[in-house]
């Protein structure tokens, strides 16, 4: 949402605070469980006020849902150019994926959750957002497979295999723990190549080609959340 003006520069701060506490809360009371009052509690702000900073309790959805949706479909569309393999790029978008689950975890389960509570256009402009991901992973898939390097199968089964071992990571990971995203792009990949008929000699090299790429575009390329410059 544009600042309005005559709002100064504290304006916009204020307001990415109140959007992460809303996603907090969201995430762990149900967006129609949380009132505007809860809300307003949570961030010191009486009803008028906090209304000045979001507009409404529906565009803090939509502000969730473009956090996520946003810089994931950005990074996705830098990783479908690129000029490797699917099977690396595969990887690439498996740990972008992934860092932006363990960076937006109250987002993502809001995302999950809360998705269908938008109405008219933001609803129809977020499932074609979702649908065009699926998409991008799909094409990846099916480019593998018409490369030899997967078997044939089912492109859309292919699809749902893959987003359901990632999109489920939400419920149950600790981003304070043993696991980060890149070790979990890794152990998700291997089990999805091989379960996909990729030779084995494949997934050590793809291991390398990723460490490769990151060595080369330094500052956390595969954070949806910054930029990198194709080599």
């Amino acid at each position: 949402m544009p600042r309005p003006p005559g709002h100064g520069p504290g304006f916009e701060v204020r307001r990415q605070k109140i959007i992460d506490i809303a996603a907090a809360l969201f995430a762990r009371q149900g967006y129609a469980a949380t009132s505007i009052n809860d809300l307003g509690q949570a961030v010191g702000l009486a009803k008028g006020a906090l209304y000045y900073y979001i507009g409404s309790k529906e565009n803090l959805l939509v502000e969730i849902q473009s956090r996520v949706m946003g810089p994931l479909l950005t990074r996705t569309r830098e990783i479908a150019d690129l000029d490797e393999t699917p099977l690396l790029r595969l990887r690439l978008l498996s740990e972008s994926l992934l860092t932006i689950i363990f960076r937006r975890l109250d987002h993502i389960w809001v995302y999950e959750h809360d998705y269908r509570s938008l109405s008219g256009v933001e609803l129809k402009t977020l499932l074609g957002q979702r649908s065009g991901f699926e998409q991008s992973v799909s094409d990846l898939l099916e480019e593998a497979v018409e490369q030899g390097t997967f078997r044939a199968m089912p492109p859309r089964l292919a699809t749902l295999q893959f987003l359901n071992l990632h999109n489920h990571t939400y419920q149950w990971v600790n981003p304070e723990g043993d696991w980060d995203a890149p070790y979990l792009s890794r152990e998700y990949c291997a089990t999805l190549f091989r379960g996909f008929g990729a030779p084995d000699h494949l997934l050590p090299k793809v291991e390398e080609q990723a460490e490769a790429f990151k060595r080369e575009h330094p500052g956390l390329p595969l954070d949806p959340e910054e930029t990198w410059e194709q080599g």
